[in-house]
């Protein structure tokens, strides 16, 4: 009688993923920093790491790595958008404004969740108290599915 096979570990990044999708940031993150030891670190693992402090209002280090992220691939739309949304929550909004537009033109458009954010952020330039409590900032990443983070109003 030989030995059962052994299944492959999960994937940290698609755990990770599933996780942020459950609004369980901290444990998104444990399993991204697994990852990063299976994976090499690339736009999207900074990008998913930088989404998950964004998640658990770490804003400076959420940051830092989206803007690695964008350095290793300068392509990486949820890098872009996710970098906005920190931004926004820092009440940077010019350049929010600019990364999401960004954004938006290396994704020629596609995708709601930027339009959404871009939308939200000029409006917020034009008028920093603006509150729109049906809008809210959304996270996007590689793949199905996304992320919702609700905005300061």
């Amino acid at each position: 009688m030989g030995r059962p096979a052994l299944q492959d570990d999960v994937d940290g990044l698609i755990v990770g993923h599933r996780l942020m999708q459950a609004g369980e940031y901290e444990l998104a993150l444990k399993a991204y920093l697994r990852a990063a030891s299976d994976h090499e670190i690339n736009a999207d693992l900074l990008s998913a790491l930088g989404s998950a402090n964004l998640g658990l209002g770490r804003l400076g280090q959420a940051e830092r790595l989206l803007r690695r992220a964008i350095e290793a691939d300068e392509t990486f739309v949820p890098a872009w958008n996710n970098l906005g949304v920190v931004l926004m929550e820092q009440g940077k909004y010019g350049e929010a404004a600019r990364v999401f537009r960004q954004a938006f033109a290396l994704d020629s458009g596609e995708s709601d969740e930027i339009k959404q954010n871009l939308t939200l952020a000029l409006a917020k330039l034009d008028n920093p108290s603006y509150s729109d409590p049906n809008n809210a900032f959304a996270l996007v990443r590689r793949g199905y599915g996304d992320y919702q983070l609700l905005a300061t109003p």
